[in-house]
């Protein structure tokens, strides 16, 4: 008895440590988003008045990022006018950069609440908003440096290394119009070890400002932290960084949504793991003995029972009783590996003939995906999780635990996966006809989209939904409904993919909030963009956009070019009212589509776009406007992000700006 006290003090005592250590962990964490706040505040009536006018500025900026890494806008009229910009680093895609500017746009009203002006710079962006115009003005005030906590062996050396290394990209970014403000370098540091750097300036600085600042900023990062290993420097008008890894190659920070953003999300739950710990400590201290007792005999037990099998632990993976998928995905992994459906890599190997380039039939935003052919003849399509993707070995791992249980005829099918080593694969049926955004892209191939076809689309696409949300195991939101994620087979039959940033809801639950956004912006819900709310009617907003794209033939974000509109919802919206919505009909559907149906479908199309997520219908609502006239519609509300503006650029292969995707079958 003697000797279990002595157990509890000690238990005690290590709880009680482990508690301090992981609040010192908390308070003392350094991770972006990094701010610099004006010291001044706008009063409240002057706060409401020009409210509109920044919510409009990040909602222009947020659309703009979508299509380039830099963008300097205004919004509102002298003297209530807004002034921003933003700078994405130029190594990463318009995908990752849009997501960093959402972010930041979240951040920076939270950490820099109801300030004149401010700028927060996240993993791979930055953002920066005045009441006065500060466009192309230099300003290196309030430079912040950060560095990492590891040092150098010899700092001498490696600071005349760094400083001719950013003394040389200053005069190239700043001096060589090609390279648009932005360059990198490796140069050799030892035998083993490799320095690379990074800098870039706004565009709307002179060449002379660029250099000026680049070379304050150098300064200032070998003032303070020439004995580190790695550092950064942070200012309102240029950046720099400097590593001994190749960061900009996507090495590290190729994702917003897997970085910091993810490690904030973590942090919130440790928050709140350890205020429960702390309220339960005094409990556990005092019923320790009692435990230690029970565990001991519970352990006894375990042996006499065995262990459960590895087919009832493959079972459980995913029930709608088990939340805990962080859990799932450790317990599951194995058990994964030793059924029929996991595929050596070897196989795939062949099947693809080792990766082949001419076997390439795109590029996702997780990594390319190969055609390949099994040794019984079939064909498939591999998708390979890049080492340097946004999606990690959670997501991987959700994505697979997801597919394997759904079953129905508009999703596509897994027929595999393969884990072994940095290599993750996921195998899936082939789709000959490519995907929905290639057809809607080509006006060849839209031309064979009758109008028949273009419903039978847009019906399985449909019912697709109506599965994941209503009738699978699991309520499952997909959060990235977009035309490249919709397949179509040899019979142009559309099948639902890309389910790795799909979530799943048990029972009664119906609506989550995260600070991760993740998707296509011009697809999410107003909610889920600017507040992180997703339920299953933001996949009904991404639905009804779908649906107006492939009646018009138009993409949403691009189109604005022909129709001289913020975007085809916004210019749907402004026909339907005025009676002539019929002026949105693919000319292509002149001989095989009814007016009425077209109508129709426009109606619905807005009905699903709605600003306030509870006046859009269900899918299963959907589904029943779509086979007929017999259902009365209710007329539709004012869509959101009406006041979005694009940039007439015509070198972008994917007009969302995002996704990029080759001509190829899928």
């Amino acid at each position: 008895m003697v000797r279990i006290i002595s157990i509890t003090r000690a238990i005690q005592l290590f709880l009680l440590c482990s508690l301090l250590a992981a609040l010192h962990d908390l308070a003392f964490a350094d991770s972006p988003p990094y701010r610099n706040c004006s010291s001044n505040s706008t009063n409240a009536a002057y706060d409401r008045k020009i409210n509109s006018n920044l919510n409009n500025l990040f909602t222009s900026l947020i659309s703009n990022a979508s299509l380039t890494e830099y963008s300097n806008v205004s919004s509102g009229n002298y003297p209530d006018s807004v002034y921003g910009l933003y700078m994405c680093l130029k190594y990463n895609s318009h995908e990752i950069c849009s997501s960093c500017i959402t972010a930041a746009s979240q951040d920076i009203v939270k950490l820099c609440p109801n300030n004149i002006e401010a700028v927060v710079w996240e993993d791979v962006c930055q953002l920066r908003y005045s009441y006065q115009n500060f466009f192309g003005r230099l300003d290196v005030s309030g430079n912040i440096p950060k560095f990492n906590r590891k040092n150098v062996s010899n700092p001498e050396k490696f600071t005349s290394v760094v400083h001719n290394t950013l003394s040389s990209l200053t005069k190239s970014a700043a001096f060589n119009s090609s390279t648009e403000m932005y360059a990198t370098e490796a140069i050799p540091f030892t035998d083993t070890d490799t320095l690379y750097a990074l800098v870039q300036c706004t565009r709307d600085l002179s060449a002379e400002d660029c250099n000026k600042c680049l070379q304050a900023a150098t300064n200032d990062i070998l003032s303070c932290c020439y004995f580190s290993i790695g550092a950064r420097l942070l200012s309102r008008s240029c950046y720099l960084r400097y590593e001994l890894y190749a960061f900009y190659n996507g090495a590290t920070e190729a994702s917003v949504v897997g970085g910091n953003q993810a490690r904030r999300e973590g942090n919130q739950k440790k928050i709140w793991i350890i205020i429960i710990s702390a309220s339960v400590l005094a409990f556990v201290v005092a019923a320790l003995t009692s435990t230690i007792y029970f565990v001991t005999r519970k352990k006894v037990a375990q042996k006499k029972k065995g262990k459960v099998s590895r087919q009832v632990q493959l079972q459980k993976i995913g029930e709608a009783n088990n939340k805990d998928f962080s859990y799932q995905h450790i317990q599951g992994r194995d058990d994964l590996k030793a059924q029929d459906f996991y595929i050596d890599l070897e196989t795939i190997y062949a099947a693809t003939n080792n990766f082949s380039d001419s076997n390439m039939l795109g590029q996702g935003g997780f990594g390319p995906v190969y055609k390949g052919v099994l040794s019984d003849g079939r064909e498939v399509a591999v998708k390979r999780l890049s080492s340097c993707s946004e999606q990690g070995t959670e997501e991987f791992t959700n994505e697979v635990l997801l597919i394997l249980k759904l079953q129905h005829k508009n999703l596509v099918r897994l027929l595999g996966f393969c884990v072994d080593g940095e290599e993750k694969l996921l195998v899936y049926e082939f789709m000959p006809n490519s995907s929905l955004d290639l057809i809607l892209s080509d006006r060849k191939k839209r031309a064979q989209l009758s109008w028949s076809k273009r419903l039978n689309i847009v019906n399985g696409i449909a019912k697709g939904l109506l599965y994941l949300h209503e009738d699978s195991r699991l309520r499952i939101i997909h959060r990235d409904l977009k035309p490249s994620n919709v397949l179509l087979d040899s019979g142009m039959n559309p099948k639902i993919s890309d389910f790795g940033m799909a979530r799943s809801f048990a029972g009664s639950e119906g609506e989550a909030n995260t600070a991760t956004i993740v998707g296509t912006y011009g697809y999410m819900a107003p909610e889920y963009a600017m507040e992180g709310l997703y339920s299953i009617k933001s996949d009904v907003y991404s639905f009804g956009v779908l649906l107006i794209e492939i009646i018009t033939g138009k993409k949403n974000a691009g189109s604005h070019q022909s129709i001289r509109a913020p975007n085809l919802v916004a210019y749907a919206w402004q026909l339907w009212n005025k009676g002539n919505a019929l002026e949105l009909m693919d000319p292509l559907l002149a001989d095989t589509c009814l007016p009425d149906e077209f109508l129709r479908c426009i109606h619905i199309g807005l009905l699903c776009v709605q600003e306030d997520a509870l006046d859009r219908p269900t899918m299963s609502s959907v589904v029943v406007m779509l086979k007929g006239e017999t259902v009365t519609l209710r007329q539709p509300q004012k869509p959101p992000f009406s006041l979005v503006r694009f940039t007439n650029d015509d070198n972008h292969c994917s007009v969302n700006g995002i996704t990029i995707s080759c001509i190829s079958p899928r």
